[in-house]
């Protein structure tokens, strides 16, 4: 294969996702995955065979066995031998090294999947394997504990109050209402309190799903779909690890990856953020100097369904599925990973002129 243009043009092709569920303990990870896969290649016309490079993102901790990822492989069909990677990360960081698999020409199409089952084990224990494991996870403060930290942080700042936050949750799903993909729809109560100051209706969801993309570059791209959705920059930062040297009620690595990815150039008129917590949102909001006239998680996000390692991904599927049907021009999608938005991805995506 020749070797790629300095700017080489990747886009977003496809999305297909599973519709997420409470739980979905009848199947496998492989069989909430296959009609996944299936969708995604039928929508443009491509074998197994036709992909140049596969990626996934799945967590090990999740599934309760090493190496699990690789039993999906059979809802792949490895054999003959592909191309193949994967990251115990969200799917949206997998997407990431599939683009720069395609951006330095050694492909040319690229499937990215990821998947999670929560509805097995404890969600908030699982995700404590995350923390710092010397003077934090000792602790065990699970992942709602940590986000209310955030949400109180907010609050005692004068940022937000927890009206604020009910109004959060509240948009959300009523967004989700015509999005068939969502595990809850519609007004819902607030509820009870988990951990003040967030109630059941501030947090996500716990739920199984499972979401796909493909990726194409160049000519390609426009050969397998009428509008690509063209990935105009992506970038991923991190921050510090202890919480206690964190400002929690900013996101510097968001900003920062949004101002590399381009973000802050020409306005935005969707956004896409992965906020399981309707705090976070908030602080990704000020972040990312969302206005409002951009209209934010039209798909309900993660407060309508989180599926743990696929729901980064989905932003970035919902986002680009927006610039295939042409009811968005320019998309912003984000995905985060760890407590109180540790680890954040910044993608922007643009349709081309009808």
């Amino acid at each position: 294969m020749t070797s790629a243009p300095r700017e080489r043009e990747i886009a977003v092709v496809a999305f297909a996702q599973t519709a997420h569920r409470r739980t979905s303990e009848e199947l496998s990870e492989v069989e909430m995955l296959m009609p996944v896969l299936h969708e995604v290649l039928d929508s443009t016309g491509l074998k197994t065979a036709d992909i140049d490079f596969t990626c996934s993102g799945s967590s090990d901790y999740l599934a309760g066995r090493a190496f699990s990822f690789t039993l999906a492989l059979d809802g792949v069909g490895a054999w003959p031998p592909i191309s193949e990677s994967h990251v115990e990360m969200d799917g949206a960081w997998a997407l990431y090294e599939a683009w720069t698999k395609l951006l330095t020409g050694d492909a040319d199409t690229a499937l990215v999947y990821a998947y999670g089952k929560s509805s097995p084990g404890s969600v908030r224990d699982v995700l404590t394997r995350q923390l710092d494991p010397y003077y934090v996870a000792p602790l065990w403060p699970d992942s709602v504990a940590l986000a209310a930290l955030q949400a109180q942080a907010l609050i005692d700042a004068g940022d937000t109050d927890e009206p604020a936050l009910a109004a959060v949750a509240s948009r959300n799903r009523e967004a989700a209402t015509t999005n068939p993909h969502a595990q809850l729809r519609g007004p819902l109560p607030q509820g009870d309190y988990l951990v003040q100051p967030l109630r059941t209706g501030d947090c996500p969801p716990i739920g199984d799903g499972a979401a796909a993309v493909i990726l194409a570059a160049g000519d390609r791209a426009r050969e397998l779909c009428d509008r690509p959705a063209w990935i105009r920059g992506i970038d991923h930062r991190i921050e510090a690890h202890g919480l206690g040297v964190r400002d929690l009620t900013d996101s510097p690595s968001t900003r920062l990856a949004a101002e590399r990815a381009g973000a802050f150039e020409r306005p935005v008129d969707t956004a896409e953020l992965h906020a399981p917590f309707t705090a976070q949102e908030i602080v990704l909001r000020r972040a990312l100097r969302l206005g409002e006239d951009v209209d934010v998680n039209p798909s309900g996000g993660a407060l309508a369904a989180n599926p743990i390692m696929a729901a980064g991904l989905v932003r970035i599927g919902e986002a680009a599925a927006r610039i295939h049907r042409g009811a968005s021009h320019r998309a912003l999608a984000h995905a985060t990973s760890g407590p109180c938005l540790q680890q954040n991805l910044v993608a922007v995506l643009e349709g081309e002129p009808r």
